[in-house]
């Protein structure tokens, strides 16, 4: 190796550590959906946490109520308030309501790190099954429809009954986060992190998502089989 070879690997920083992940303790957290089983869920695990968290419904009376028996400093507002006063905002909306919910906030979401965990799904005598979004998945949807929002995906497999049992003091799963930003897909695995028992692991890009999303399918179709609540962890890493 000639001397011009090692001054420029001297040159040449270091590889970052995947598994160094900022602080997000001090970051709002907004949960669109906060009145249904997953974003009740999520939002009373991140509370309990320590993560200032806000719910939000198309009803303000309907989230305040949530909010009130959640605890742990949960507040509750309608759709546009919960997205203006936070930093990052998960969407935790039935699939149906995926799409008109986010065109009616692209203005309160403008510079929001948003979090998409909707799994399009549909369901007939055979079990669950995916859907195939015309932009390929729910995040991508998201993505199109908020171009001036940062949007990853995460939250896919998680167990709503677990995340609502208080007597549950761990999620022991992976959550799978796919976005085009590294700051922004460490900040989501930095927020996962926060519920014990959970690690967030980097997945990919968005166009990776539908299968993420369409996952769930299985998951059910498991926890129909065999009476759980099934999650998943990624090996070696």
């Amino acid at each position: 190796m000639t001397s011009t070879d090692n001054a420029a690997n001297a040159a040449k920083p270091a590889a970052k550590d995947p598994w160094e992940l900022p602080d997000v303790s001090g970051l709002v957290v907004g949960v669109l959906g906060g009145t249904g089983d997953q974003g009740r869920g999520l939002a009373y695990r991140l509370a309990r946490a320590g993560q200032k968290v806000i719910i939000g419904s198309r009803a303000a009376e309907r989230a305040e109520a949530a909010a009130g028996e959640l605890g742990f400093g949960v507040e509750g507002a309608d759709n546009a308030e919960c997205a203006r006063r936070s930093d990052i905002v998960i969407v935790a909306v039935p699939w149906d309501g995926h799409a008109k919910t986010l065109t009616s906030l692209r203005e309160e979401l403008v510079g929001k790190l948003v979090v998409d965990c909707v799994n399009p799904l549909g369901f007939d005598k055979q079990g669950a099954y995916a859907l195939e979004p015309e932009e390929g998945s729910a995040a991508q949807q998201a993505a199109a429809l908020l171009p001036d929002s940062r949007v990853t995906a995460a939250f896919h497999h998680l167990s709503a009954v677990l995340l609502q049992d208080a007597s549950v003091e761990e999620i022991d799963t992976d959550v799978m986060v796919l976005g085009e930003v590294r700051a922004d897909t460490d900040l989501v695995q930095a927020l996962a992190a926060r519920i014990p028992g959970m690690r967030g692991v980097f997945a990919g890009r968005l166009r990776n998502a539908h299968q993420v999303e369409s996952l769930v399918a299985n998951l059910i179709s498991v926890n129909r089989r065999y009476k759980a609540h099934a999650g998943l962890r990624v090996t070696d890493v």
